[in-house]
C-alpha cells in the first residue's frame, strides 16, 4: 500500500500521464488494473470523471462525480463536477440548486459562484447572475473572472456587463 492508501498507484498516475498526453483508451485500461478496492478512491474518481468528462460521456462522468460526493465531501471538485455534469445534461435547474447548496462550505473556490453565475445566466436570472459573477470576481479576483468570462458562451447574455468588470 502506498501513501495514498491502496496498492497500484501507479496504475493512477499512468491514467494521468495518458490523459495528459490526450490517450483516454490507455488512461481507461490503467484504470481497470487498479483493484477493486482503489476503484472508490477520490483521487481515482478525479481521473475518472476526467476520462469520462473528456469523451462527452456525461452520464458516466456524472455517476464518477456523486461517488467523489460520497467518499470525498470535503472536496469541492467533487460538488463542481457533479453540478458541471448536470448542466451538461440540461439539467441546469439541479446543477444550480446542487452548486447552491454547498456555496457556504467553499468560500475560497471562486469556479462555485462562477458556475452559479453561468446557471443562473441560462435559466434566465440575469440579475442573480450579475450577483453570482460579482462574487466570483471578490474570490478569484478581476482579471482572472473577467477573462473566463468573455470567453464563456453560458454568459453571453451579460456581455456587456463581463466586458466592464
Amino acid at each position: 500500500m502506498d501513501e495514498l492508501g491502496f496498492p497500484g498507484r501507479h496504475h493512477l498516475a499512468a491514467a494521468e500521464g495518458w490523459l495528459g498526453l490526450g490517450d483516454d483508451q490507455e488512461a481507461e485500461r490503467e484504470l481497470a488494473k487498479l483493484e477493486p478496492s482503489a476503484q472508490a478512491h477520490p483521487s481515482v474518481l478525479e481521473v475518472q470523471w476526467r476520462l469520462h468528462s473528456g469523451r462527452g460521456a456525461w452520464k458516466l462522468a456524472l455517476r464518477a462525480a456523486r461517488r467523489l460526493v460520497e467518499a470525498a465531501p470535503e472536496r469541492p471538485s467533487g460538488w463542481i463536477h457533479q453540478s458541471y455534469c448536470l448542466h451538461e445534461l440540461r439539467r441546469t435547474g439541479e446543477a444550480f440548486e446542487a452548486l447552491q447548496s454547498v456555496v457556504g462550505r467553499f468560500p475560497r473556490e471562486c469556479v462555485i459562484p462562477y458556475n452559479l453565475a453561468c446557471y443562473a445566466c441560462q435559466l434566465g436570472d440575469l440579475d442573480a447572475a450579475r450577483r453570482w459573477l460579482e462574487q466570483a470576481v471578490q474570490v478569484g479576483g478581476r482579471a482572472m473572472i473577467r477573462q473566463m468570462a468573455l470567453d464563456d458562451q453560458d454568459l453571453a447574455p451579460l456581455k456587456g456587463f463581463v466586458e466592464g468588470l
